[in-house]
């Protein structure tokens, strides 16, 4: 009987230890959405919307105040169309710019809002129309390679002593 209880005991601290598991998976993937408050949605327009994933987090002043809910490409103007889902309790004016930023060197990439200076404030449906696209790193690099090899084949023969 004794070593019955103790089985029982020890399959419960498995099964919690496998739920505690669970939950810190979906936090950690954004997938948990616990707590639910209330939104509204926002678009915003980017020439390249680089790695930008839905579900990545929406920030103003490193204060996450939403997530992105889809990336489109709109066929006329052939740019990545973001929906995000703002907190209802944050409001930002409506000359508010949006970046891609990423966090660290490789880390994930979120929106930054940086709020402007107007009185009217961004609601349901309006789109936030000053926005800077996702730096990709391999365009800087095939920059600096590219404007180095241009220097190197532009450079002028060194000038000759006449000795």
């Amino acid at each position: 009987m004794n070593k019955k209880r103790i089985e029982i005991f020890v399959g419960l601290f498995v099964l919690l230890g496998l739920a505690g598991l669970l939950f810190l998976a979906l936090k950690a993937a954004n997938l948990a959405s616990f707590g639910r408050s209330q939104t509204y949605t926002v678009t915003a327009a980017f020439d390249n919307s680089g790695g930008l994933k839905p579900r990545a987090a929406v920030r103003s002043a490193g204060v996450v105040v939403g997530r992105v809910t889809s990336i489109k490409l709109d066929n006329k103007s052939y740019k990545a169309v973001v929906t995000m889902e703002l907190v209802e309790g944050v409001t930002f004016p409506e000359d508010s710019s949006a970046k891609i930023l990423t966090s660290g060197l490789l880390g994930d990439q979120y929106i930054g809002i940086e709020p402007g200076g107007n009185e009217k404030n961004l609601v349901a449906g309006s789109a936030i129309k000053e926005t800077q696209s996702a730096v990709v790193l391999e365009d800087l690099i095939s920059q600096v390679l590219f404007s180095k090899a241009a220097d190197a084949g532009t450079a002028a023969p060194p000038a000759s002593t006449g000795v």
